[in-house]
């Protein structure tokens, strides 16, 4: 799929088109581990919204319902299948799968967190749900997790887009937010590799306190 299709005039053409449908479909996809711009698509939503277009709940709804949706898919598809996947797609990275074993336990340790919180980072919002159901993560407290996390979101992007949409263009609100998501993705992946590098160095230190 090229970018000039899921630029965001076209996405907002097709949200004008088909309405609620693009959006629950556009997040349910995303949200199920396929690489689409469900947050771009949900602001697009409260924007037209804003703009009188389309309903204010309808968009929230339809969002709240896509990406519950979405995530339950990719949570079943993670915990049917995922694990092998990901040990193969580990194997083309020279990833072991001690590694990704490893890797599979310290997202168990955090997944409530991640499930609910992964929303509003970049790409944790896509496999949130496929790690999860890779986890072996409980699926009542998944569910609690994933409709919690989609429900905020949801109010916050719609609402956010629904406001400040009609004060700042559209495509600067997405930039403003994608930018938000990297910058939190950073913060987690710096945080994961503060963890990583506080253990290594406690295991000499154990490692010489018994000899």
């Amino acid at each position: 799929m090229s970018v000039e299709i899921l630029s965001l005039d076209r996405l907002e053409d097709l949200a004008q088109l088909y309405g609620y449908w693009v959006i629950f479909i556009g997040i349910a996809l995303e949200n199920t581990g396929i690489p689409l711009p469900g947050e771009t698509i949900t602001l697009v939503g409260g924007f037209l919204a804003g703009s009188g277009d389309l309903s204010y709940w309808g968009v929230l709804v339809s969002a709240i319902g896509g990406a519950v949706l979405g995530d339950n898919c990719g949570y079943w598809l993670g915990k049917w299948g995922g694990w092998p996947l990901l040990v193969r797609v580990g194997g083309w990275f020279r990833i072991s799968e001690p590694q990704l074993i490893a890797a599979r336990q310290q997202f168990s340790l955090n997944a409530g967190r991640a499930v609910f919180f992964g929303r509003f980072v970049a790409l944790l919002r896509i496999f949130a749900g496929p790690m999860a159901g890779i986890a072996q993560m409980p699926y009542r407290q998944f569910l609690l997790c994933n409709l919690g996390g989609a429900t905020v979101w949801a109010v916050l992007m719609v609402t956010l887009a629904f406001f400040v949409g009609r004060l700042i263009p559209l495509a600067q609100l997405v930039g403003w937010v994608t930018q938000f998501g990297v910058v939190a993705l950073l913060a987690v992946v710096g945080a994961i590799a503060l963890t990583v590098w506080l253990e290594s160095r406690k295991k000499p230190e154990i490692s010489g306190s018994d000899s």
